[in-house]
């Protein structure tokens, strides 16, 4: 076959193939789900934006959508099903309830008290791999971030002029270590080290939330250095399913990072989703942070 006949054929067979899916997209708090959605749709998917009252920006609402309490389990598998929608997307931060009273469950959730039950037990991946659970037996296939907007990664490498010292390199291979230590405890996706020395680890509250505990540790002395001090790593927990959770930080993270006087920021290349990545960039220049990508190993 010649190259012509052959670039034909594929031409033809390009016009044959069928459209991406739809899919529904959860949508948590924070500026993810919107940019998750966007790129989906720029990709030619057909996009049905799920928010949870309460958590979801307002914003979604440019978008198809229908607003859910967290409780409707029945409402959100009756409208994926009637709109023959298979493939769903959990992104943004949602706030884990803590009784079943919190939720407001409908009858479709009460039909499924047991696994309702499961979910509000365990740390995040016990939680997550019982929604995943959930969610197959409705004969739901979960998606991640990443299969939608591979964009959001983070890419291997420095990414702002700043390099870490060789200081701070070790500092990344200690906290890395202790991060992948921590994962068999489903204990947070970061910490921050500097010079060997474990400052905070994520819990509870988030990156954010634990970067602010930094920054206060400095204010009142408990953390005593001169300039810029610590590295933020950030990676997702070893045997993490990637489809729910993945780490991510956005330009708010560097904020708070600035005022921890942290020396830069490391999150895993491909594990860690970066929203708006230029403006992250710019902030941390700006900031005299450094910004880098390191290899999964």
């Amino acid at each position: 076959m010649s190259e012509s006949t052959r670039a034909a054929a594929e031409a033809a067979g390009s016009h044959d193939s069928k459209p991406p899916p739809p899919v529904a997209i959860i949508c948590g708090g924070g500026r993810f789900p919107l940019a998750v959605a966007e790129s989906a749709k720029r990709a030619g998917r057909d996009i049905l934006l799920i928010g949870l009252i309460g958590a979801a920006d307002p914003a979604i609402a440019a978008h198809p959508h229908v607003w859910l309490r967290m409780g409707e389990l029945g409402k959100l598998f009756q409208t994926l099903k009637g709109r023959a929608i298979v493939d769903v997307a959990l992104i943004g931060t949602i706030a884990r309830p803590q009784l079943l009273s919190e939720l407001r469950p409908d009858f479709g959730a009460l039909a499924r008290l047991p696994e309702i039950a499961r979910i509000l037990i365990g740390g995040d991946n016990q939680v997550l791999t019982s929604i995943l659970q959930l969610f197959a037996k409705e004969g739901l296939r979960v998606v991640g971030a990443q299969q939608l907007a591979p964009e959001l990664l983070a890419p291997e490498g420095q990414m702002t002029a700043l390099a870490p010292s060789k200081a701070m390199l070790a500092d990344l291979d200690f906290g890395r270590a202790c991060l992948a230590a921590l994962s068999s405890f489903d204990v947070g996706q970061a910490l921050v080290v500097g010079r060997r020395r474990i400052l905070a680890i994520e819990a509870a509250e988030g990156t954010d939330g634990m970067l602010q505990r930094v920054a206060d540790l400095r204010a009142n002395g408990r953390v005593r250095a001169k300039g810029r001090f610590g590295v933020l790593i950030k990676a997702p927990k070893k045997g993490q399913d990637l489809r729910v959770d993945l780490p991510a930080i956005g330009p708010a993270t560097i904020a708070v990072a600035e005022r921890a006087m942290l020396a830069g920021i490391a999150v895993e290349s491909h594990g860690v989703l970066m929203l708006e990545r230029r403006e992250i960039i710019a902030r941390a220049t700006a900031a005299g942070l450094f910004v880098i990508g390191f290899e999964n190993r």
